[in-house]
């Protein structure tokens, strides 16, 4: 088996506490290369054994030398930053006595140039709406007090330098 699991390495103050591993496998096939008409479709191996197709973006490499139905690195940044936001917000919750039903967040990421004149993903967005169920339920104050403490701490969120924006939408 391929999969290797994320490893504990320390929890010392400034030392990597875990380390994870992915295997990003591309081939040149019969493509010649280089003329840059080769395709940029390839596939993340992650721990475990998943396996996903990925590619460049269309918006950055033209059809057909990229795959639009295959995972772009622009947006399993955007869902990254999500899903770290929304395991932490569902944590949060179930320890504060709320019961989540539903989770869903329309997430956004901007590509634009940045201070550098570099292209970056300068912004992301979050828009998670939660749907509660049972008693207690939390008030909006509640909610977004929730959001911020997921923002905060958020793996993800705090590794990276594009401003990353939540909009929390609620639910009526």
């Amino acid at each position: 088996s391929r999969a290797r699991l994320g490893r504990s390495v320390s929890q010392e103050p400034g030392k990597a506490m875990s380390a994870y591993t992915v295997t990003i496998r591309w081939t040149r096939g019969e493509q010649v290369f280089t003329d840059h008409r080769y395709s940029r479709g390839h596939t993340w191996l992650f721990d475990g054994g998943v396996e996903v197709p990925a590619s460049s973006s269309a918006h950055s490499v033209p059809l057909p030398h990229s795959q639009p139905n295959a995972v772009d690195p622009e947006e399993a940044f955007v869902a990254s930053l999500s899903s770290c936001h929304m395991l932490w917000f569902l944590s949060i919750a179930a320890k504060r006595g709320f019961r989540v039903d539903i989770y869903v967040d329309d997430a956004e990421g901007v590509m634009a140039r940045n201070e550098q004149g570099k292209f970056a993903v300068t912004t992301v967005t979050l828009r998670p709406r939660a749907v509660f169920v049972g008693s207690p339920l939390p008030t909006t104050d509640d909610i977004d007090a929730m959001h911020q403490k997921a923002h905060a701490e958020c793996y993800i969120a705090n590794s990276v330098k594009s401003e990353v924006r939540c909009e929390p939408v609620h639910a009526e």
